[in-house]
């Protein structure tokens, strides 16, 4: 079982049949899926209680359920709350390359000397800032912030290239 603590400014709220999570702050809000095979959810005083189901079975993932349940919300009232930030840095030796922002997508110019660009998605409600050589993605939801940070590093990735001799890429700086 887990008791987590709702910070104030931050609005918790579940669904009518108990499958959805709604986390909302002064910076934004977001959704996360519960399991209810595994897991009863309550809001009670301030509080987000997660209990495991007591079956003999599904005890173990039950458990783990109720771990990763627990953690996700945590990391969604910060990210309401303070929002999360990733910063990449644009690296090359051999060919110049330049990133670029439009309607969802951010497209990578001059990888290795390619003439087309190599596109990456932006998940959800994230926006991605490039200024020069430094990129900066900003949301309140961290999976979505992830997934598009990872998103953007893969845009860099070659397997015909020796990855010792050819370390043009995007790499991550910091984590907030």
């Amino acid at each position: 079982m887990h008791e987590i603590q709702i910070p104030s400014g931050v609005k918790v709220e579940l669904s009518q049949d108990k499958q959805e999570l709604s986390v909302s702050g002064k910076l934004g809000s977001t959704k996360k899926k519960v399991n209810s095979r595994l897991l009863s959810v309550s809001i009670t005083g301030g509080k987000l209680t997660i209990e495991e189901v007591k079956h003999k079975k599904l005890a173990k993932k039950a458990a783990l359920a109720s771990q990763a349940l627990a953690s996700e919300a945590q990391r969604a009232m910060a990210g309401v709350e303070r929002g999360i930030e990733r910063k990449m840095k644009v690296v090359f030796a051999h060919f110049p390359m330049s990133l670029e922002v439009k309607a969802g997508e951010v497209l990578a110019k001059n990888v290795f000397g390619e003439k087309k660009p190599r596109v990456a998605k932006i998940v959800g409600e994230t926006k991605v800032e490039v200024k020069g050589q430094d990129v900066t993605v900003k949301g309140v939801d961290p999976y979505d912030v992830g997934q598009t940070a990872a998103n953007i590093n893969r845009l860099s990735f070659s397997r015909r290239k020796d990855s010792r001799v050819f370390q043009d890429g995007i790499y991550f700086v910091q984590e907030e």
